[in-house]
């Protein structure tokens, strides 16, 4: 197996391709920015006119929209990076066969997988940036600490970005996003994102608890509220593992694929 070695310069070599190449479908990368207003609105507003307050953080009645809001932020970085990662990898590595040309340069397997992260955390944060700016303008900011917001979404996109990158490793066909999409459904819905947690069975309520959208569905709304605690350096710290183990072991299947 080659060794997994990288450089600071190399991956943003992988960055400026891939920019180059959005640039022939930039609008579809503009049209990703209306994201958080039809999620806010339709969610957040839409809903959320129709549900009364409810227990947020600490115990406070909060309204719905300020409630749901940072939830849908995480679950957006959450569904745009393994989404990004995993189908943008699939497809370059089995058939357009992009890699190839890649590691026919100084380019090494770990230089293609920080290159590639690093272009989806950057898009994820400039659509999340869209989404914080949409809350603030809505008034669902209630505290200095949303400058934190974006942030702990890129670290939401960091470590579902390293587990999608490892996934699309497993994957043998197009079908197989299935299974892909069938993980990120109930994390999606059993994440407190909708309802306080504790609105779920005891048992239920602690298997959430151990999910990773649920550390940044949690985080986020912290921010946003400014419910600041030292939890908050629970979910940094689960995110951050997530994304470092995933990332070394995407390392070492992408090697192992690449350069057998």
């Amino acid at each position: 197996m080659t060794a997994v070695r990288t450089s600071i310069g190399r991956p943003w070599r992988v960055v400026e391709r891939n920019a180059h190449v959005a640039r022939q479908s930039w609008f579809t990368h503009v049209a990703a920015l209306a994201e958080p207003f039809l999620f806010l609105f339709s969610i957040g507003v839409g809903v959320g006119a129709l549900v009364s307050g409810v227990e947020g953080p600490g115990g406070t009645e909060v309204p719905y929209r300020t409630f749901v809001a940072p939830a849908l932020l995480a679950s957006a970085a959450m569904n745009s990076a393994v989404f990004s990662t995993a189908i943008d990898f699939f497809a370059k590595f089995k058939w357009i066969q992009t890699y190839d040309a890649m590691l026919a340069t100084p380019i090494t397997t770990a230089d293609v997988l920080h290159g590639e992260l690093l272009w989806v955390v950057l898009r994820i944060g400039v659509n999340s940036s869209a989404f914080i700016v949409t809350m603030a303008a809505l008034g669902l900011l209630e505290s200095a600490w949303a400058l934190l917001l974006l942030p702990a979404a890129i670290l939401v996109a960091f470590a579902f970005g390293s587990a999608g990158f490892l996934a699309a490793t497993y994957l043998r066909t197009w079908l197989d996003f299935d299974l892909v999409q069938l993980a990120l459904i109930p994390l999606f819905l059993f994440s407190a994102s909708f309802f306080p947690l504790t609105q779920y069975p005891d048992g239920l309520a602690w298997v959430v608890r151990l999910t990773p959208l649920y550390h940044g569905v949690d985080l986020c709304r912290d921010l946003a509220l400014g419910t600041i605690d030292w939890t908050a350096l629970v979910s940094i710290a689960y995110l951050a593992a997530m994304g470092a183990i995933a990332m070394h072991l995407a390392e070492r299947r992408v090697a192992s694929l690449l350069q057998p």
